[in-house]
């Protein structure tokens, strides 16, 4: 249950983040927004607010910000169509019944003979068998009925591809970006709670079944020396006790005005490089400060961004097997392995995939944003867009084999952990 609220409140974090960069930088270059989803499939939750509707969708697999003009409308209303309209304040069309105009009563119907909902905004057409031909202004903001569902019009200016370059390749830039500011806020808020590490050969907390605290060591103990060797920073005194486990080391204490000494003999324990190395059960002393917060925020996130590029280079180029990628099990697998070392090393892990998910999507795959803004970067030197069918097929084909590799990589995952 601890695995699934923290993969729960990661995820949706993650994605309502990424989303929610597209959204604002979509708006404030006045593109009409028509829905904020989280996840994808049938809808369980939705509320509509400033012209957007906000869902909740079934499978937690993503999101997506839908602006008007990426894809061609559903409904489309051609000469001929009988429709109803209901009208504003200011004599504006402002709702059009596509059908079941029955169930709207006082609407008044038309026979459309030319409407234009994205230009010059009208509809004209015939009125109650009349042979007068009318023309009626439509409201900017109006709204057409299709199977009781109402959508808002999007007029040219609102959609997306009305929109300079610069501002779609921001719209699209700002949900990678987004994620990467989220990690370094993480980060920050971590560095606050936990404190920054200090390199200097203090003594920060004690491990309950350390040989330090068996020896009388307390937190915030300065050692001098080791063995008669002097000691300034956390590196010097660590190395010289991992040198020498089983070892007696003879320590050089200060605690307050006094001095003494303290024989201490490391414990074994196998290192990263399943190398034995002496421990003695301190952890390094630390800090807490606002400025040293925002600069660890910062630097954590670039080398986190500096060891997923290195890892993809070496995927690419054949030093990282596919079998080592991991999908949705793995990760779920993971952040459960991650919630049991407790709340502070899920913060770090929630920066790591925060970081991950913002590098993924600008890889210039079609389908992701990184494939957009290749779209996007051939326009600005053709002077001209790509044919949206044909870059929609390009975008099509690309979703489908990064579904493949998702399937592959989760069958890795499967096989890796349950059989």
């Amino acid at each position: 249950m601890n695995t699934l609220i923290a993969v729960i409140v990661i995820f949706g974090l993650l994605v309502f983040i990424h989303e929610w960069g597209h959204l604002i930088f979509a708006k404030r270059a006045g593109i009409l927004c028509r829905e904020f989803a989280i996840g994808f499939g049938p809808k369980i939750f939705s509320f509509k607010r400033n012209e957007t509707v906000y869902t909740i969708r079934l499978l937690p697999l993503g999101g997506f910000v839908r602006m008007a003009g990426e894809d061609p409308e559903m409904v489309q209303i051609k000469p001929g169509y009988e429709i109803g309209l209901f009208f504003n304040d200011s004599g504006k069309v402002n709702r059009m019944i596509i059908n079941n105009k029955s169930k709207h009563p006082g609407c008044k119907v038309m026979q459309v003979e030319k409407i234009d909902m994205e230009h010059d905004l009208f509809v004209q057409g015939y009125v109650d068998d009349s042979e007068e031909l009318i023309t009626y202004q439509i409201d900017e903001k109006a709204e057409f009925v299709h199977d009781e569902l109402a959508t808002q019009i999007a007029p040219y200016d609102r959609q997306f591809s009305s929109k300079t370059v610069g501002q779609r390749a921001v719209a699209i830039f700002a949900g990678p970006m987004m994620n990467f500011v989220l990690a370094v806020v993480i980060l920050m808020a971590y560095a606050l709670i936990a404190g920054m590490p200090v390199d200097e050969a203090l003594v920060g907390d004690l491990t309950d079944d350390g040989v330090a605290l068996e020896a009388g060591l307390e937190s915030g103990d300065r050692v001098l020396s080791i063995d008669g060797e002097n000691v300034t920073t956390w590196e010097d005194m660590t190395s010289i006790i991992q040198d020498q486990p089983n070892e007696n080391l003879q320590f050089e204490i200060e605690r307050g005005s006094d001095q003494f000494e303290v024989n201490i003999v490391p414990q074994e324990r196998i290192g990263a490089e399943d190398e034995v190395e002496g421990v003695v059960g301190i952890y390094p002393p630390t800090e807490k400060s606002i400025g040293g917060a925002i600069a660890f925020g910062f630097t954590q996130t670039y080398e986190y961004t500096m060891l997923i590029v290195e890892a993809l280079g070496m995927l690419v180029t054949g030093q990282f097997s596919l079998d080592h990628l991991s999908g949705p099990v793995g990760i779920y697998n993971y952040t459960g392995e991650v919630a049991a070392m407790g709340i502070l090393v899920l913060f770090q892990w929630a920066a790591i995939l925060s970081v991950n998910l913002g590098i993924i999507n600008l890889l210039p795959l079609p389908a992701l944003d990184g494939g957009r803004l290749i779209f996007i970067g051939l326009e600005a030197i053709r002077g001209k867009p790509i044919d949206p069918q044909k870059e929609g097929i390009v975008h099509f084909v690309g979703f489908a084999l990064l579904m493949l590799l998702m399937l592959a990589v989760t069958w890795n995952d499967i096989n890796k952990f349950f059989l």
